[in-house]
């Protein structure tokens, strides 16, 4: 996939140059040492400040590992929760977010009222977290891509969907890309000042069209290179402004002619095609630092045939091991008919099968009992639940050291107006 890649997102921006550096191997010294050599003292991998792909650095991850360790099992599966909740109260998120541990909340046009409230909300909620002992912050995302999947309609300021970064970029490549990285970065900024730590965006799948129900504009393009090209330049703004953003729906829902909110739906080609067309986004938002990527419930005939991708461990195979991701794989709401319809208990399976985080379930508390269930009786391996937990916990810390590293400007509404219009006019010169 490399190559592939390389290539197509060269080709659409302005190109970046690659210096090879070799290090020699120290030859062996000729005088032996007079005395007793002292032991070097071992370095405590917590402060070691190297930087994983996706953000956190390995001494994130090492302290992350060693603190969810000593957790319970209520903790543990409140970790890898990111819950949701019916109404508007924000009292109510942050009782169920403590209450269960949760990582946090996704908060949805159903619980919005206006920027207040909005505010009062992810307050309580990382207020929650802290009160139940842990010094990093809440999970707290919404879907805001612009266009028609914007929850925070009147609260943030307005962005034209996704298509716009693929008509900007294939109009005027040099101007498209950083206009779409600025677009991304304000729109981060911007979640911020909310109160947001995640954003559940940008979507890169490759529409084909007028077949394509579910998707659509929220595409960047049918062109699987403009795609790569619109997604890696967002991908970087959002990093760029210490916010957690969640490359969608892997390995790709534009080719699908159905909706997974109503039932399980079919990707039904080979192998070849998938890889050479719907994974090229992914694996460019990889290259970028895609801290996460949210996995389908779309049925992929050439991977896992059968069941929903979110469910099937030959699927969080094909990211991990085809695309070399080593940050968080998050599954779609668990709410949605593709996964109610068809499987039992999703939260379990969909941490056995690879998933690191889960989404939005029908029901948040049903859901961690039945993680807690599962932990206890053996089903599900600690380690493997270990291992998630950890991930969302170093990622937690890299939000937060980022955010504090890159302070939201005074006038990051005015500056997020004039990223939104500057899209929308590189948008409509294609």
């Amino acid at each position: 996939m490399r190559p592939v890649i390389a290539g197509a997102v060269l080709a659409l921006s302005a190109g970046a140059g690659a210096a090879a550096v070799t290090v020699g191997v120290p030859t062996r010294t000729d005088v032996e040492p007079s005395g007793p050599v002292a032991a070097t003292p071992k370095e405590d991998p917590k402060k070691d400040t190297t930087a994983l792909s996706w953000g956190p650095t390995r001494g994130e991850l090492a302290t992350a590992r060693e603190l969810v360790a000593g957790w319970d099992e209520r903790q543990l599966a409140g970790q890898v929760i990111v819950g949701r909740y019916h109404g508007t109260d924000p009292a109510k998120a942050a009782k169920m977010v403590r209450k269960l541990h949760l990582a946090g909340v996704s908060v949805t046009g159903e619980n919005v009222v206006d920027e207040a409230q909005v505010r009062e909300t992810t307050a309580a909620v990382s207020e929650a977290v802290a009160a139940d002992g842990r010094t990093f912050p809440a999970v707290i995302g919404v879907d805001q891509e612009g266009g028609v999947v914007s929850h925070l309609r009147g609260v943030a300021t307005e962005f034209p969907e996704f298509a716009r970064t693929g008509d900007a970029i294939e109009a005027k490549p040099r101007k498209g890309v950083p206009v779409t990285t600025e677009a991304a970065r304000t729109t981060a900024l911007e979640l911020r000042d909310l109160g947001f730590t995640w954003a559940f965006a940008p979507v890169a799948d490759v529409t084909v069209g007028a077949t394509d129900p579910t998707i659509g504009s929220r595409s960047p393009s049918e062109d699987k290179k403009i795609a790569a090209a619109a997604v890696s330049a967002a991908v970087q703004g959002y990093n760029a402004a210490g916010l957690v953003s969640t490359t969608k729906h892997f390995p790709g829902h534009g080719a699908v002619t159905g909706d997974t909110h109503l039932g399980l739906q079919e990707l039904d080609f080979g192998m070849k095609k998938l890889k050479r067309r719907d994974l090229v986004p992914f694996d460019a938002a990889v290259d970028a630092g895609a801290p996460a990527v949210m996995i389908s419930h779309v049925d992929v005939k050439a991977v896992a045939p059968g069941e929903p991708a979110s469910m099937a461990a030959p699927i969080y195979d094909l990211l991990r091991d085809d695309l070399g991701f080593d940050g968080i794989a998050i599954t779609d709401s668990l709410g949605m008919g593709a996964v109610t319809t068809t499987t039992k208990k999703p939260s379990v399976v969909a941490l056995e099968a690879g998933a690191d985080l889960l989404l939005m379930p029908a029901d948040s508390r049903a859901a961690h009992r039945s993680v807690v269930k599962a932990l206890r009786s053996g089903r599900l391996d600690r380690a493997r639940v270990e291992q998630a937990a950890a991930k969302v916990v170093a990622m937690q810390m890299w939000q937060q050291r980022t955010a504090e590293a890159v302070a939201v400007p005074g006038d990051v509404r005015k500056q997020a107006e004039k990223a939104s219009e500057a899209l929308s006019e590189a948008g409509s010169e294609g």
